[in-house]
């Protein structure tokens, strides 16, 4: 299969970085990074790295809330609050009465809501999807999951994707005005090996990265695949974890690289799905 997208139109952002396994961009468009040790990065738009913080421990997902704060899926601790100055706290470390066996990954709805998936233990079928409210008080929205890993979040915010990376497939859940969770159902299977995370683009096409086949799906609203992106050498996407749009026309996808040191990019002619605090920012 052709991939939309040849590796060659993929170029190194920022490189130098400790094993990126996740990224986000602020408000202001500014890329901000976490490392195998703990580091967070913020990345200029240069691509020139500055570490602001230390967690102590590797950082996994990382989620801007509406009001543009930082917060990071740290396994070993739960979920980390960062402010601009590198200051950090813990914002929560279990939820419904039981501790966080290794939060993963992390979004934020327009409310203030943020929805977090606990990977649990690989194949024991006991990852997790967790609801924080803004101030921390947590609660379980479904349980028994296999290794539950990254997550979109629809443009009206009634639709909530999940990604089962050990059964290689996207789960999707229907999220209630009233709080209600419905679900799950399937979305979409077979997209490549030990899909990661995920993002939306503005036509509601999700992109899924593959961590163990160094690809890039595309899935459309129906469920149908395209290899959107595939690089045979593992240098340009080497087991690609997360991805995120933006650029100065919000068109650049984004990718971290787990197995390298870099973030690449690529213009891929199509704009990014804003999150949550970047909606004011790109509202058109």
């Amino acid at each position: 299969m052709t991939p939309e997208i040849p590796i060659e139109h993929f170029e190194i952002f920022a490189a130098n970085l400790d094993h990126p396994e996740c990224l986000a961009f602020d408000r202001q468009g500014i890329l901000w990074a976490g490392g195998e040790a703990g580091q967070i990065y913020r990345i200029d738009r240069d691509g020139r790295s500055t570490t602001v913080a230390h967690l102590g421990s590797f950082c996994a997902g990382l989620a801007f809330s509406p009001s543009d704060e930082l917060f990071v899926c740290v396994p070993a601790l739960g979920l980390v609050r960062v402010a601009p100055d590198g200051t950090h706290a813990i914002f929560a470390s279990e939820a419904g009465g039981e501790k966080i066996r290794c939060a993963n990954y992390g979004i934020f709805d327009a409310a203030g809501n943020f929805y977090v998936t606990d990977s649990g233990q690989w194949q024991k079928r006991n990852g997790r999807l967790l609801r924080f409210s803004p101030d921390g008080q947590g609660e379980v929205l479904a349980a028994s999951l296999g290794y539950a890993n990254g997550l979109a979040l629809s443009a009206d915010g009634h639709t909530l994707f999940l990604v089962e990376s050990d059964t290689d497939s996207v789960l999707k859940y229907a999220l209630g005005s009233d709080g209600t969770v419905g679900g799950p159902t399937g979305f979409a299977t077979g997209c490549g090996r030990f899909p990661d995370g995920l993002t939306l683009d503005a036509e509601g096409n999700l992109y899924a990265c593959c961590y163990a086949s160094d690809e890039i799906w595309r899935i459309t609203p129906s469920g149908e695949k395209s290899l959107f992106a595939w690089d045979r050498w593992a240098i340009k996407l080497g087991s690609p974890t997360n991805l995120a749009f933006g650029g100065d026309n919000f068109d650049e996808l984004y990718v971290a690289n787990l197995a390298r040191t870099t973030i690449t990019r690529s213009k891929v002619g199509r704009r990014g799905q804003p999150l949550a605090n970047q909606r004011a920012a790109h509202r058109s």
